[in-house]
């Protein structure tokens, strides 16, 4: 029985990572093996691993992670924080019903974050 979906995603400096998802996304680093390290925030979990070859310009990553509620508030947050919102990305609700925003991060891999407008 599977009971969870973990993403790897790729890094190219660790330390630029670590900073954006634990100080501007909210992440919090639970193991760290040098080229390999685990963040989770909430019930959702990251795996990370070394590339350093890897162009943010020319990344294929992206990831989708869903939100039960506050999705309108963790967006505030972030604009706070000042993180950048991706230009294509703003929060809105979207044709299939889900509420969505989206952000690069360092290495280029595209965040969607995504809440039924049913919730």
């Amino acid at each position: 029985m599977i009971t969870a979906v973990v993403p790897k995603l790729p890094f190219i400096d660790k330390q630029a990572t670590l900073h954006y998802y634990t100080e501007q996304l909210g992440f919090h680093l639970l193991s760290d093996y040098g080229d390999y390290f685990l963040m989770e925030k909430d019930a959702a979990e990251l795996h990370f691993f070394a590339f350093p070859g890897l162009q943010p310009s020319k990344s294929d990553f992206m990831i989708y992670l869903r939100m039960d509620a506050g999705i309108d508030v963790y967006y505030q947050k972030l604009q706070q924080r000042g993180v950048a919102i991706h230009p294509n990305g703003p929060l809105e609700l979207k044709p299939w019903q889900q509420w969505e925003f989206s952000l690069l991060d360092p290495n280029g891999t595209l965040l969607t974050f995504g809440q039924s407008d049913e919730e």
